[in-house]
């Protein structure tokens, strides 16, 4: 009976269909390093789905170019360029998403190549999933972009926190944890089940300007009985530099977040069904 039951629960998350969302604006040569470690991954995504925040041509003449010498189903979804609103873009990509279970990147991120493979089996109905990330220097960064190399692991020159990129079922099992707070939220390694998203609507439009919008979309999960799952030692991914984005409208994310936390708010108004413009 419980060898049944193990198989017919490896089957049950083998057969869930998985949707990659990347977001990206204005940065085709980070893109293409983060298509490319899709491109190498053991268990590809079902479909992979960039949340373009309104890039120029150059974004989408990457893309384009990519598709052809790929196996991987890309599609691209473009709004218009009117300020950072990462929020919305992923909603535009949720809502035209088809799997059922969605992984979260950004499109400065390089996959190790058993990233999607561990989100899986990292999955668990009644809980989301946060991993980490491993943060490349500037130096090396722009050697990965001039050598178009980017097979990284923890003997690799320049990474910051480098014990982030181990990958061992051991540790894993260690220090991985089930802690629900807020702490260290971060969307570029972020793993959901779609039905669990739709339910609390998505992320939150009002977000504009970096910041917070993340934090807020977990507290509604959380809120709506969705646990936090922390995952260590597995899903690695490398963060190639950048300058930091811009906080000003920090503040104003903030009482939105804060308001969310203090009224135990689920469901946002200005959601997933609240965007209807979507744009290829």
């Amino acid at each position: 009976m419980a060898y049944n039951l193990v198989v017919l629960y490896l089957i049950t998350y083998w057969l869930m269909k998985i949707t990659l969302i990347i977001t990206t604006y204005n940065w085709p040569q980070a893109l293409l390093v983060a298509l490319e470690s899709i491109n190498e991954q053991t268990l590809a995504p079902d479909e992979v789905i960039i949340a373009d925040d309104g890039s120029t041509l150059e974004t989408k003449k990457i893309i384009k170019d990519f598709k052809k010498n790929s196996d991987l189903n890309i599609i691209h979804i473009w709004q218009e360029d009117k300020g950072f609103r990462a929020a919305r873009s992923r909603n535009n990509a949720l809502y035209n998403s088809s799997g059922d279970y969605i992984i979260l990147i950004d499109g400065d991120m390089i996959l190790h190549k058993n990233f999607i493979h561990d989100h899986v089996l990292s999955s668990e109905h009644g809980y989301f999933v946060q991993g980490s990330r491993v943060l490349i220097n500037e130096i090396k960064s722009k050697k990965i972009f001039f050598e178009n190399k980017f097979n990284l692991s923890f003997f690799s020159s320049g990474l910051k926190n480098r014990k982030n990129s181990i990958r061992s079922k051991f540790l894993s099992s260690l220090f991985s944890n089930k802690k629900n707070h807020l702490r260290g939220i971060k969307s570029c390694n972020l793993a959901f089940f779609r039905k669990d998203c739709m339910n609390i609507n998505g992320f939150n439009n009002e977000f504009e300007g970096w910041g917070s919008e993340d934090s807020e979309f977990i507290a509604r999960l959380i809120n709506s009985g969705i646990k936090r799952k922390n995952l260590r030692f597995n899903a690695i991914q490398f963060h190639l530099w950048h300058n930091e984005k811009s906080r000003k409208m920090l503040d104003k994310n903030n009482l939105i977040l804060k308001n969310t936390i203090q009224n135990s708010i689920v469901r946002c108004k200005n959601g997933i069904s609240s965007v209807n413009d979507y744009e290829n």
